[in-house]
């Protein structure tokens, strides 16, 4: 059995439920056919255009959110979390659980590939920081 995850950093989301597909669909991935984009040629300036300056801080910068200040923390709807700069599917409401860090946890991604995993020394810590797998967004840290 996997190890329980934090996947934190809420605003990377966005959640399209079992009645509400498509809510909260960010403005640039409208219409876009998510498969065909190659996201990871898009340069810096592209994601400052299209995403707020909070989710580029975040997604682009490795920034982070304050605990217990996202939407997501303390939501169980049925659905799937997806990436909000590239659309790709993430976590399923599955295999969420409050880990009580202020942050959505998730035991592990929707599917394999769904998310990489790079080693952070930053800040005088070692951690492994999670991000997405297509576009390369930071969406977090893992925690055992």
């Amino acid at each position: 059995m996997n190890s329980p995850r934090v996947f934190a950093l809420a605003s990377l989301f966005y959640f399209t439920g079992v009645l509400a597909c498509g809510a909260g669909t960010p403005a640039h991935l409208l219409g876009v056919d998510t498969d065909r984009v190659d996201w990871r040629l898009k340069t810096r300036d592209y994601w400052r255009k299209v995403l707020s300056s909070e989710r580029f801080r975040i997604c682009r910068q490795h920034g982070t959110e304050r605990a217990f200040s996202g939407k997501y923390d303390g939501f169980y709807k049925a659905g799937v979390y997806k990436c909000s700069s590239c659309g790709l599917e993430l976590f399923s409401s599955k295999h969420k659980y409050d880990s009580r860090t202020g942050w959505p946890s998730f035991r592990r991604p929707i599917k394999p590939g769904a998310v990489s995993y790079k080693q952070d020394n930053s800040f005088g810590m070692r951690r492994t920081e999670i991000v997405c797998g297509r576009c390369g967004a930071h969406l977090g840290h893992v925690f055992n």
